[in-house]
């Protein structure tokens, strides 16, 4: 059973004060509204702009970009040198060679099969270069330029770094250069000087080693932002879990005293059957709430408007029958359900407290109102006999749980203020205000504070 329905079946057993605590809000009208953050509502994943999916996609599509503008560049310079190779075999490796860069550049756009298709072009080139000096019309015919190959070494060298692990792409990196430093020495190379060749391999060694430093450094930083943010969401994932925890237990707590001991006193001290017939009332009340709290959490924050809040506290004050509600502009506020059940459940407890515990009063009074932060202030006063805060025993749950801990566990306050003679007020206020309340009078405190020191009979 939903807590939801769970009060509605509460509610239509509602004939006493202790009942009434269950009637559910309804919102509705253009009161509405739907609000966001809620503790429990679906948490969002966190939008992470360096993640490591990301840094490859960013990589490896830069590197395609940069292919597709070598290859380019490479067309007319393997043009002018297909009269002086053999163009049977020469032809199809360019044509493999430029078509396994067609399908990189595709595969980066596509997200699907980047590395494979990076490896593929490394191998190909790799495999051009050394078959090269074979392709020759004429061994010994010096040629009169620089290879073609030359201008896609350094797209070799990335998409190697981007298609293999560290080592074996640092392997690649030396090995490559070093290939094509061999080959600008022969003849079908240029027959280039030793210094000319050393510095073309350094050069080429250097721009691919650049490269991949620069990925290893990116792909290193992005995985260590990948695994910060995890630790992070695991941990709030166990706060969350903590604090729902936490939640349930208040919960819990509050509804034990609320329901079921008012139940078993009233049981207790029955002596007729009117008594027998409320003290079973009771029960089936006490029984509804104990479970709702073990079953489904109702997430949805839907907006309640304090003048309904006012009307149910009203309800609830006839049915003790000693409180004036004051309802203080209050016209077009609006609070979170859950928000507004707290407040009406805490104020019910402090109502009740308040017949039990404070004897003779004067007065009895429920004043709602708004305050400067768009939210409510409730408060529940009477001119009985207070009472002495350190007095309060420790197993005492009314002040700790029903009141104080029900209602920070919402995002409020609330507020104690007392001594003996003087009466008692306590003030519900949500959201919790920017600065804490000052106490005043002769003894006061949070209302969950005593309780931790002591609690009488509240």
């Amino acid at each position: 059973m939903s807590k939801r329905a769970a009060r509605q079946g509460d509610h239509n057993n509602q004939g006493d004060l202790v009942s009434a605590t269950t009637e559910p809000f309804t919102a509705g009208g253009d009161d509405g509204f739907q609000a966001d953050g809620s503790l429990f509502g679906r948490a969002r994943q966190p939008r992470n702009p360096l993640s490591h999916a990301q840094i490859e996609i960013v990589l490896s599509r830069s590197v395609a970009a940069v292919a597709v503008i070598f290859a380019l560049q490479t067309l007319p310079v393997m043009l002018e040198q297909l009269d002086s190779r053999k163009a049977s075999a020469a032809v199809p490796i360019a044509i493999v060679l430029a078509l396994v860069i067609v399908i990189f550049v595709t595969a980066t756009l596509l997200r699907q099969g980047i590395r494979t298709s990076a490896g593929a072009v490394s191998a190909v080139y790799l495999a051009a270069l050394f078959v090269w000096p074979l392709l020759m019309l004429d061994p010994a015919m010096v040629l009169e330029s620089k290879p073609w190959l030359w201008y896609l070494c350094g797209v070799a060298t990335s998409c190697a770094a981007i298609a293999l692990p560290l080592g074996w792409a640092v392997v690649y990196t030396v090995v490559t250069p070093v290939a094509f430093g061999l080959l600008r020495v022969l003849p079908s190379g240029g027959e280039a000087e030793n210094l000319l060749a050393m510095l073309d391999t350094f050069y080429a060694m250097l721009l691919g080693g650049t490269v991949l430093i620069i990925i290893y450094v990116l792909r290193q930083a992005t995985t260590r932002v990948d695994t910060a943010q995890s630790n992070a969401l695991a941990k709030y994932a166990v706060a969350v879990r903590h604090h729902a925890t936490e939640v349930e237990r208040v919960e819990v707590d509050s509804i034990v005293h609320d329901s079921v001991l008012a139940t078993l006193l009233s049981a207790a001290g029955v002596r007729n059957a009117k008594g027998a017939e409320l003290a079973a009332a009771m029960a089936r009340s006490a029984i509804i709430r104990l479970q709702a709290a073990s079953g489904e959490r109702n997430l949805d924050d839907a907006a309640v408007t304090v003048s309904q809040l006012t009307a149910r506290l009203r309800s609830a004050a006839t049915a003790a029958g000693q409180f004036t509600v004051t309802e203080l502009c209050v016209a077009g506020l609006t609070l979170p359900e859950h928000a507004a059940e707290a407040l009406y459940s805490a104020s019910v407890q402090a109502m009740v407290n308040s017949v039990q515990h404070a004897g003779p009063a004067q007065s009895r009074s429920v004043t709602v109102g708004g305050d400067d932060q768009s939210g409510c202030v409730i408060c529940i006063s009477d001119t009985g006999r207070g009472f002495d805060v350190s007095s309060v025993a420790s197993a005492r749950l009314g002040l700790r749980v029903s009141i104080h801990d029900r209602v920070a566990t919402a995002g409020g306050v609330a507020v104690l203020r007392t001594s003996l003679g003087h009466g008692t007020t306590i003030t519900l206020t949500w959201p919790r205000p920017d600065e804490p309340n000052d106490a005043s009078g002769d003894q006061s405190a949070e209302a969950g504070a005593p309780s931790r020191r002591g609690a009488g009979p509240r």
